[in-house]
């Protein structure tokens, strides 16, 4: 049956799409603001003249930039990080989530250790204390300190262990009539049926872990170990201009700060922005499924 739509539903319908248009572009706006900065002369910057179109169009700035070697080599250690830190979180959080997702019957300890996870978000250890046990364990100036450096994202855990308590028991007792185990029904079973918590969890760890950057003043003692949110951040630091050659300090008389800073956050977002598209179709079940408990 073909439902007539009235005016006024036509009229609702078309606020709504207009309040839809006008939240997407105040979120596009400033994306499409940096880049225009980011390309464009630094008279034009500094007059004010640049809105969302780049005036005194040049690419000088990305070139800066990727002159820099460093700027590569933090850029190889954050993609790094994000692929050991997405993998060691998810692993750990499906092998946590699998048996807190039980009953109070099926694994009694389920409840103390869920209050103590929570107790842990709610009240850290402090600074010092995790620096001392990242020391203690070698964990500075090492790549898999700053994939471990957030420790068990708690938030992320409950998520998992609402979406495996929604998923259906029969599928777990028809394995087990087959003679499967825990680990075979996890594998087999709990997790291709969980790609959108999946995907989920990995999105929220990809973005953090990309946009973090002080662990790595924490857990870095010199440059060469910087991620690159941490080398763009100290890139903003004052320049020792009794080391600067006089060539140096006219190519820097030609460059805007701003734009230059411009540059470096596009560069930032782009492995972000790409990565969203393939995991934006199980984002929203993934939250919504994750975050209440039938």
């Amino acid at each position: 049956m073909i439902e007539k739509k009235t005016f006024s539903s036509r009229l609702v319908y078309g606020l709504i799409l207009a309040v839809i248009t006008v939240s997407a572009l105040s979120c596009l706006l400033p994306l499409l603001y940096t880049l225009a900065v980011s390309l464009s002369s630094k008279s034009a910057v500094a007059a004010g003249k640049v809105a969302f179109v780049p005036v005194g169009f040049t690419f000088k700035y990305y070139q800066e930039i990727m002159k820099d070697a460093q700027f590569l080599n933090s850029f190889l250690i954050s993609v790094k990080r994000v692929v050991l830190s997405t993998a060691i979180s998810l692993t750990v959080l499906i092998m946590a989530a699998y048996p807190l997702a039980k009953s109070a019957r099926q694994f009694p300890a389920r409840n103390i250790i869920l209050w103590l996870c929570i107790f842990c978000m709610m009240f850290s250890g402090g600074l010092i204390p995790w620096y001392m046990t990242m020391k203690r364990y070698g964990l500075i100036n090492n790549i898999f300190g700053l994939a471990v450096s957030g420790g068990l994202p708690v938030f992320n855990l409950i998520l998992f262990v609402n979406f495996f308590q929604s998923i259906s028991k029969e599928l777990e007792e028809a394995a087990i009539v087959d003679g499967a185990g825990p680990w075979r029904i996890l594998v087999s079973i709990i997790v291709p049926v969980s790609k959108p918590i999946i995907a989920t969890v990995a999105l929220f760890t990809i973005v953090a872990q990309w946009n973090e950057f002080f662990h790595g003043y924490i857990l870095s003692t010199n440059l060469s170990h910087y991620p690159l949110q941490s080398y763009i951040k100290q890139m903003v630091v004052q320049i020792d201009y009794s080391t600067v050659t006089e060539d140096q300090l006219k190519h820097l008389d030609n460059l805007s700060n701003t734009a230059l800073n411009s540059a470096k956050i596009f560069i930032s977002m782009i492995p972000v922005l790409l990565i969203y598209p393939f995991l934006q179709k199980y984002f929203v079940s993934g939250i919504m499924l994750g975050s209440v408990k039938e």
